[in-house]
């Protein structure tokens, strides 16, 4: 690096983004994968919070809105959010997955390609919130699949087929099946 006098040239933004995404993948790769855990759980925890809500408490669907939308109901009841904590999830999906080798890798792509497809609906949802027009003459957002099955149980199943897949795939990268071990990663998280 050429310096000119005493000022050093600045490193490019794109560097500094390789080097982030390096160090997430190796000596931060526990501690991001642990972050983001925690919050992909507590997301969870308000789906489920919501499903007691309307199915063991018997509330009205449109007073169910987990923990967080009793004290901000308006949060919640927004699209951006939902469609921010989608962005959120394939982001981490994407972010985190040079660390993964193997079957690992296998199960965390199953889970980017589930969260693809999730981000695509959400998309669609903040679309017509945006152009406040909404598909199929609906009087609300509409994704493709809430025509046949209902937006509480679509997104109970959206979170379980991208959060098993990721949970299994974070389960093989830190317990690799013994073909695997001893494969070079970056990382500290295997448990050999």
């Amino acid at each position: 690096m050429t310096t000119i006098g005493n000022v050093q040239p600045k490193t490019s933004l794109l560097s500094n983004w390789l080097q982030l995404v390096a160090r997430l993948n190796g000596s931060l790769h526990e501690k991001a994968l642990w972050v983001y855990v925690f919050i992909v759980v507590a997301h969870w925890m308000e789906h489920l919070i919501q499903a007691y809500q309307i199915f063991v408490s018997g509330w009205a669907r449109s007073e169910a809105r987990g923990m967080l939308g009793l004290w901000m109901p308006g949060l919640v009841s927004s699209e951006i959010l939902h469609f921010a904590y989608a962005v959120f999830v394939i982001g981490g999906l994407i972010l985190l997955r040079p660390g993964m080798r193997g079957l690992a890798r296998f199960w965390w792509d199953a889970a980017l390609i589930f969260q693809a497809w999730h981000l695509v609906e959400h998309s669609l949802l903040q679309w017509q919130v945006m152009v406040n027009d909404f598909f199929f003459g609906a009087s609300i957002p509409l994704s493709l699949l809430q025509v046949w099955v209902p937006r509480v149980e679509l997104h109970l199943f959206y979170n379980v087929v991208v959060t098993v897949p990721t949970l299994i795939g974070l389960y093989f990268h830190r317990y690799p099946p013994r073909r695997e071990r001893g494969i070079k990663t970056d990382c500290s998280c295997s448990q050999e």
